[in-house]
């Protein structure tokens, strides 16, 4: 019986328990914690050196009111990036190819951003639902337009996200389904794809880390313009 290529992303089970909780701590064990030592660890600094860029680089083109944002982005950037990797070891589980979980950090996030920016600068936030110059005919249908434009927003986070780790791991699947196939007729042609799988894993691991980036750098964005 020939299992269904969707179903690596199906929850585990074990002895009725989702594996998918078991998967979504495991973040916080592979992070080292801050030592109180005056030299940390190689481990530790390059930790700590990528974290302190990575914030100046997303939060240098906001204003000061939106750097208390900066804890929640790179704490959210930090768990997706290891969850997203942590999926491409063998006998392992992808918290982030579901749709349901993404969508639990996209929205709330968004509607962060959108309810802080109808607090601080309504007039800026309601405006941007009227682009200047419009022809008096076309109002409704720009309001119309900008209003769906705004509310797929986190839809459109969640489903990048999603989409692209989901299409990796089954690009995977497909190539070493193939190396596997051609191992009894032809070795050189098993060898060729298993070269290619090599490259393919190689491509998923920065694919993995550059969706993380994309995902709280958009959400930057969205607050870049509320904020």
């Amino acid at each position: 019986m020939s299992l269904s290529l969707f179903d690596q992303f199906s929850t585990p089970f074990i002895l009725g328990l989702p594996l998918i909780l078991i998967a979504m701590l495991m973040p916080s064990s592979f992070l080292l914690p801050q030592s109180s030592r005056w030299l940390n660890n190689l481990i530790l600094l390059l930790q700590t050196y990528m974290l302190a860029n990575g914030t100046k680089q997303i939060f240098s083109p906001i204003n000061e009111g939106g750097h208390k944002w900066a804890l929640i982005l790179m704490t959210l950037l930090t768990y997706l990036l290891t969850l997203n990797l942590l999926g491409l070891l063998p006998y392992t589980f992808t918290p982030t190819t579901q749709l349901s979980m993404n969508m639990a950090f996209a929205v709330p996030l968004w509607l962060a951003t959108v309810i802080l920016g109808m607090r601080n600068q309504p007039s800026m936030s309601l405006a941007h639902f009227l682009p200047i110059g419009t022809p008096t005919p076309l109002i409704p249908v720009m309001i119309l337009i900008e209003s769906i434009s705004l509310i797929i927003r986190p839809l459109a986070l969640g489903v990048r996200l999603t989409a692209n780790l989901t299409a990796g791991h089954l690009l995977i699947q497909l190539v070493s389904m193939a190396a596997f196939a051609f191992i009894n007729t032809s070795l050189t042609a098993s060898a060729l794809i298993t070269t290619l799988l090599y490259l393919l894993t190689l491509l998923e691991v920065a694919v993995a880390m550059i969706q993380a980036y994309v995902f709280v750098l958009l959400i930057s964005l969205y607050l870049q313009e509320n904020s």
